[in-house]
């Protein structure tokens, strides 16, 4: 069994991995993915790195309690035509089967 400082390790090498897999994207080269349903916005308030974390390990809990507060939820249509009109750049990190985005 993992001490709490170990699991407190773990959750930052992790999280390190994440960090490194995030990057700026045009909205515009995500529109497929939109289209398809796969693409999950992330408030400015929450830190994308710890919704993709929460989310890579299945923390059903925590990730229902953002969408009941509707800080995560999906991409609007309305936002999705507001970011093409304005070719607006998200920052993006995958986390199969879904691509969370955040404004840049």
């Amino acid at each position: 069994m993992k001490t709490n400082d170990e699991e407190k390790q773990l959750e930052s090498v992790e999280k390190g991995k994440i960090n490194l897999e995030t990057a700026k994207i045009n909205w515009q080269d995500l529109e497929r993915f939109f289209a398809a349903g796969s693409i999950v916005y992330v408030v400015p308030q929450l830190a994308l790195i710890d919704v993709a974390y929460a989310l890579s390990q299945d923390d059903t809990t925590q990730f229902k309690a953002w969408m009941d507060e509707n800080l995560v939820a999906h991409v609007s249509d309305q936002q999705a035509i507001a970011w093409h009109k304005s070719e607006a750049t998200v920052w993006s990190v995958v986390v199969k089967p879904w691509i969370l985005v955040q404004d840049t």
